[in-house]
């Protein structure tokens, strides 16, 4: 099996995916109307720290800056995002989660990226000689990739 390059890998954070929306969640919408679409992009692990350090203990405030920080188009303030109805967030913050590998939820997040992200940066700015920039546009899935990698002892192609 061929070891991916750190280039192949980082790719990943700089794509985007189209998202349909459920009719039902889109006012407006109307029988036989062409499905609604967004354009989000993964989060990467420093809008996760930085998400994490605004958001603080607030919930609310972090699923909002979640989708807020990952919605390509359209483009919405924050306070845009604040007036949207809770089920569509709800919705694209799936979707967000989904793009970016993170399978946890409120305080399983908050959780989740407080130390042992730290830790995996470290590790991995130490294993591959990455900068701390580099390490913080990874996303959370492929941290974890990494981190299997060298648990399984294997390094990038140089």
């Amino acid at each position: 099996m061929p070891t991916l390059t750190a280039e192949e890998l980082l790719a990943g954070s700089a794509l985007t995916h189209r998202v349909t929306l459920p009719a039902h969640l889109v006012s407006g919408s109307t029988a036989g109307a062409a499905p609604a679409e967004v354009v989000v992009r993964p989060l990467v692990l420093a809008d996760i720290a930085r998400l994490n350090r605004a958001a603080a203990d607030d919930g609310d405030l972090a699923s909002a800056l979640m989708v807020h920080q990952a919605l390509v188009e359209p483009r919405l303030t924050l306070e845009q995002v604040h007036r949207l109805p809770a089920g569509l967030v709800e919705f694209v913050l799936g979707e967000v989660n989904r793009v970016s590998g993170l399978s946890l939820h409120g305080d399983e997040l908050e959780d989740a990226v407080h130390a042992p992200l730290a830790r995996a940066c470290f590790v991995l700015a130490r294993e591959f000689g990455w900068t701390p920039d580099r390490c913080a546009e990874l996303t959370v899935g492929q941290v974890l990739l990494y981190l299997e990698m060298l648990g399984r002892g294997e390094h990038p192609a140089p």
